[in-house]
């Protein structure tokens, strides 16, 4: 029933993002674009289908992909504070963009290639992302420890900010300006061209997160329990590293570094659904990212009030649920 309950949750959140925006439109103009009786070189037309429709499968995938990301870090390293950005991937991204809008000037050039704008923020996000993913990888291969693991990621984030520091004091007031937007959030870097290659990549990371289901619950026992159980933990840990940095790597490129969904939603799952089993809890987080991001969308959109940057919306949800999750465990 709670699962019910949910999806009717993303279904109506999901058609509220596409009847309200920060542009009020009657909602019989939005349900002619919808049903293909309106003018498709319209206004109505473009901001229904060119902007809100591809915000809202962005929201949709976006957050089920940063929640679940969560879950798997706060199960493999029993942490309930981990979250994408603690292992420093969201932090390679960052400073991918850095060095292209504060160094590159917003170009890459790679022999006869040159990418700008847009799709060289993408393309050093992604290659951020991806750099810092491998080294932690190299590092699992040396840890045993699942702590120097998680610490080893601590510090490499940090190391990443100080270079993004380095770069923002040396740029030009619009270079700063520029990655300042970038580091606020959006759903709405997504076009309907982009849309493909973004889906494909956040689906395949979920994918390979739900065939961790089994082993996740063997780590709830322990590493040495699921050892004893034939598990392959340091497998399982790869695995988990490379699903988490893919989802983290792609939202982080398209959408920015989008705070507090992945930290705080697999919190509330488990609340509303009081279970640890993953073949519950994982469903339950996706579903409930979706909805989370979407809700936070919506609200970035308030009409006639311009478009509030996400990061300014998401900790509004998630903090007070990191709180109450902190003093509980007090308790």
């Amino acid at each position: 029933m709670r699962f019910v309950i949910l999806i009717v949750g993303i279904a109506v959140l999901f058609v509220l993002n596409l009847f309200i925006g920060s542009v009020n439109i009657p909602c019989a103009d939005v349900w002619m674009v919808l049903t293909g009786n309106a003018d498709p070189a319209s206004t109505t037309s473009f901001i229904v289908l060119g902007s809100r429709l591809p915000q809202a499968i962005t929201a949709l995938l976006a957050g089920a992909g940063l929640a679940v990301s969560g879950l798997m870090l706060q199960t493999a390293f029993r942490n309930p504070l981990a979250g994408p950005s603690i292992l420093g991937i969201t932090s390679g991204a960052s400073l991918g963009v850095a060095l292209v809008m504060l160094l590159l000037g917003g170009t890459i050039v790679a022999g006869n290639f040159a990418w700008n704008g847009y799709a060289a923020i993408i393309t050093g996000a992604f290659v951020g992302s991806l750099f810092i993913m491998g080294v932690l990888l190299l590092f699992s291969t040396w840890l045993k420890n699942d702590l120097m693991l998680l610490i080893s990621g601590i510090m490499i984030g940090y190391m990443t900010s100080s270079a993004i520091t380095l770069l923002n004091f040396s740029s030009t007031a619009q270079g700063v300006h520029s990655y300042t937007m970038w580091g606020m959030g959006t759903f709405n870097g997504v076009s309907m061209d982009r849309m493909p290659l973004f889906a494909a990549i956040t689906i395949v990371g979920i994918i390979m997160a739900v065939l961790l289901i089994k082993p996740l619950n063997l780590l709830l026992l322990g590493n040495n329990y699921a050892i004893n159980l034939g598990l392959n933990v340091k497998s399982v840990r790869n695995r988990l590293l490379l699903s988490t940095g893919i989802l983290t790597a792609v939202i982080t490129a398209y959408c920015g570094p989008v705070s507090f969904i992945g930290l705080a939603v697999p919190h509330i799952a488990r609340m509303i659904f009081r279970s640890d089993n993953h073949r519950i809890l994982l469903p339950a987080t996706l579903i409930c990212g979706s909805v989370v991001a979407l809700l936070c969308n919506l609200i970035t959109m308030i009409p006639e009030s311009g478009v509030i940057p996400l990061n300014a919306v998401t900790p509004l949800i998630g903090a007070p649920v990191i709180i109450y999750v902190i003093l509980r465990r007090r308790r």
